[in-house]
């Protein structure tokens, strides 16, 4: 993996890009909300795509690098991931189809600027579809919608017992159950998961 450091406009993001040989497609993954691209899920994809030739690229965003646990607003999660982006497919990655994806709120970041990045297919680990209910305080609403503007296929592996809910089903978007809650533990059925789907959406030259 090689690692690169790129501007944004809410400063420098990290990437570690691994490169896999005659690929056709490259995996962009981000990271959730409380932890790194280390993320045994994130690993686990990024494992997975290069087995299958696909290159990948796990960003670390801006707060990330400048040792803040608090995620940035979405506007600037969404303005830096979509920077790192763009620089990406103009050069390490030019010419590859676009995958995006992330873990929870990094899902939810790919999710957000699929359209407009012209991504071919989303991968979403762990997506938050809503909120659990904290004590005396009412219900917070769904981010289903975030799910409903993506209009490409999308994979969504969530844990069967994930305290944040289950999203459904769609025409293009394909939901696999595996062991655990919100926090994927068991690597092996999350790699059948990604490894069943992502061939499909990866383009082939």
């Amino acid at each position: 993996m090689t690692a690169l450091e790129i501007e944004t406009p809410h400063g420098p993001a990290r990437v570690h890009l691994g490169e896999a040989d005659g690929a056709a497609a490259a995996l962009v993954l981000g990271h959730g909300a409380g932890g790194g691209v280390e993320s045994r899920d994130i690993q686990t994809a990024r494992e997975v795509a290069l087995a299958e030739g696909i290159s990948v690229a796990l960003v670390e965003q801006p707060y990330r690098v400048a040792g803040r646990r608090s995620p940035a607003p979405a506007k600037q999660l969404d303005a830096a991931w979509t920077a790192v982006v763009e620089r990406l497919t103009g050069a390490e990655l030019e010419g590859l189809d676009l995958i995006a994806g992330g873990r929870s709120l990094g899902a939810r970041v790919a999710c957000r600027t699929a359209s407009e990045l012209g991504a071919r297919a989303v991968l979403c680990l762990a997506f938050p579809l809503q909120p659990p209910q904290r004590k005396g305080k009412p219900r917070s609403p769904d981010r289903l919608d975030e799910l409903e503007t993506v209009t490409v296929p999308t994979l969504v592996v969530q844990g069967e017992s994930d305290q944040f809910g289950i999203p459904p089903e769609g025409p293009d978007r394909r939901v696999e159950l595996v062991p655990g809650t919100h926090t994927l533990r068991q690597m092996e059925p999350i790699a059948d998961a990604i490894r069943g789907w992502l061939p499909g959406v990866a383009g082939n030259r």
